[in-house]
């Protein structure tokens, strides 16, 4: 694989712009190495938001550099991609336990019978954020993170207990059946 390398050029203080540069690494899902140095793979994508980066350090009085590589060995290159995995895999576990925190409210307030409108919201709310969280921890996803199905079936199941509680909801109002929400269909599994 190619591989991006970025080598930004900070100045010691103020910290935000040190801080704001790792959020956007993180974000994009560089792999941190040392002392400040980010490895992304490189793709179209990823160069365009290098050479965003880049303008924005410009307007700001740093710089960085950016350089293509080839790990040297296939060892090495399998150290990279799995360590790529593991981060994903983080991030995947932290997913799938909110899921299950939606999974058991939904639940809760089931066999509660809590079948209220504000209910149903939070927990509209809440699908939301997570599939949204979603989106970017499949954006970030370069190598197939080991978890990555396993936090896809936790979605799914999310969105189909989210449904039966917005069924149950409406039932319970004598609304009738709403209808299936946007966010199932608009949003790839």
């Amino acid at each position: 694989m190619q591989w991006l390398i970025v080598l930004p050029q900070l100045p010691a203080s103020p910290s935000t712009l040190r801080v704001m540069v790792w959020r956007r690494m993180r974000d994009a899902g560089a792999l941190g190495m040392q002392n400040g140095v980010w490895m992304l793979p490189d793709t179209d994508k990823q160069l365009q938001f290098i050479q965003e980066l880049r303008a924005y350090l410009d307007e700001h009085d740093a710089s960085s550099f950016v350089f293509n590589a080839n790990t040297v060995d296939e060892e090495l290159e399998e150290e990279m991609l799995e360590r790529l995995r593991v981060e994903r895999d983080e991030e995947y576990a932290e997913f799938i336990e909110r899921c299950n925190v939606l999974l058991d409210d939904l639940e809760q307030e089931t066999q509660q019978g809590k079948f209220s409108y504000a209910e149903l919201e939070e927990a509209e709310v809440d699908l939301g954020k997570l599939e949204g969280w979603w989106q970017k921890c499949t954006a970030r996803d370069f190598v197939g993170g080991h978890r990555r199905q396993e936090a896809l079936e936790k979605l799914d199941a999310c969105r189909n207990d989210y449904q039966g509680f917005a069924n149950a909801v409406y039932a319970h109002h004598g609304v009738g059946t709403p209808p299936a929400t946007q966010r199932n269909s608009e949003i790839p599994g």
